[in-house]
């Protein structure tokens, strides 16, 4: 009989499953549950976009594309950065992935060797710090704070950092706090970077969810950062085109060819139809990016306001699309809290406990859902909190 442990690599027997897919799973086996967990825009690609998809099938344009990416779109890439980020490179410093979550991987694969320190500011995305631990990376959690508005501290990374320090990875605007980093703060990293050799992988996948006048700034157009910078972002949330897997990263070209070269051999190329809708996306659909904006930030002000009405102290996310209450209060841990919400109640959200250890205590929960799904789901949750006030009374006076 095959010893199966004694096969598998050690890395991976060691990561732990994702608690997102967790709470996802369990969900899937209930009837009428209210997910408010996964991260996936509710709105349908824009009818443009779709139907430069659809044309692009029409015409037979079903072959393999160059592996970095169509030129037309890297293009248009460098055109769209410049244009709402202040960001300027050159297609030769710009490659096409499947998702942001690829470039993710392919930049960690491309800068460490076994050994080396990857430092990760959390609560953060679930996938960086196994992908890093797979290379046989260190992996250094920088907390981020509540008091800080989820920023990090240059005092913070500064502490953080030791001689086997080689890659930074910088998650913001955050997933799962709503956290963002503003000129000044990026410049205060900025300098305690620029004496080191660390490089910086920058996921911007949120960069178009910002919210009033807190419009997303780049750490690569800070002085001296460029040079020392990827950028990663896509397609999926600016333009609710997530099951199209279509991403990209822009950065220095002796690094982005090296993530190339990685590419071709792990993945080939992203996939032709959504390469082609994406150069439509790029060139015609700003405002569909402003609607979308707009009512998740509608949404956003409501559930930060219910969520503090009914006990659940709560950020006000400033980035992406969720919010990061506190539920220190019911006295349950994060992952008890999440079980029984979506046993007792029917709702799906996610333990912070997911997004790293310094998450304990909060719950994710995503409003990229209508606003009548989110009324429903926060009555739900308000009956469910007066129930533990209720099990606490009870305790108490037996």
């Amino acid at each position: 009989m095959m010893d199966y442990n004694s096969i598998l690599s050690r890395q991976v027997q060691e990561i732990k499953p994702s608690g997102i897919r967790r709470f996802f799973e369990l969900a899937a086996e209930m009837e009428d549950v209210i997910s408010l967990g996964v991260g996936e825009p509710d709105f349908k690609t824009p009818w443009a976009i779709r139907q430069a998809g659809i044309t692009s099938l029409e015409r037979g344009r079903t072959h393999y594309s160059p592996n970095a990416g169509f030129q037309e779109l890297k293009r248009e890439i460098c055109r769209y950065l410049e244009r709402r980020m202040d960001l300027h490179y050159t297609p030769e410093e710009t490659m096409v992935t499947v998702g942001g979550s690829e470039g993710i991987d392919m930049l960690i694969r491309a800068i460490i060797s076994p050994g080396d320190e990857v430092l990760i500011p959390e609560p953060c995305y679930v996938s960086y710090d196994p992908i890093a631990r797979l290379t046989g990376a260190k992996v250094v959690p920088i907390r981020t704070r509540f008091e800080d508005d989820f920023r990090l501290t240059a005092d913070a990374l500064r502490a953080a950092i030791t001689e086997k320090s080689k890659l930074l990875i910088f998650p913001f605007p955050n997933n799962p706090t709503g956290g963002i980093m503003e000129r000044e703060d990026l410049e205060e990293i900025a300098e305690v970077l620029r004496d080191t050799n660390i490089f910086v992988l920058s996921d911007e996948i949120y960069a178009e969810l910002t919210y009033g006048d807190k419009k997303h700034v780049s750490i690569a157009s800070i002085p001296g950062m460029k040079e020392r910078t990827v950028v990663i972002n896509g397609f999926s949330k600016t333009y609710a085109m997530t099951g199209w897997r279509l991403g990209y990263a822009v950065g220095p070209q002796p690094i982005i060819q090296q993530m190339i070269k990685i590419h071709q051999f792990a993945i080939m190329c992203a996939p032709t139809t959504s390469q082609l809708a994406a150069v439509e996306a790029l060139r015609s659909c700003d405002d569909e990016i402003e609607a979308m904006r707009d009512e998740y930030d509608m949404r956003g002000k409501y559930l930060v306001g219910e969520l503090n009405r009914i006990g659940l102290d709560c950020f006000e996310p400033q980035g992406a699309f969720y919010v990061f209450p506190s539920i220190r209060s019911t006295g349950l841990s994060s992952d008890e809290f999440c079980e029984r919400l979506l046993r007792e109640e029917h709702v799906a959200v996610i333990p912070g406990s997911a997004f790293g250890e310094c998450g304990e205590g909060h719950v994710r929960i995503s409003y990229c859902y209508s606003l009548k799904h989110l009324k429903i789901a926060v009555g739900k949750m308000e009956a469910f909190l007066k129930k533990l006030k209720e099990e606490k009374h009870e305790a108490a006076e037996s």
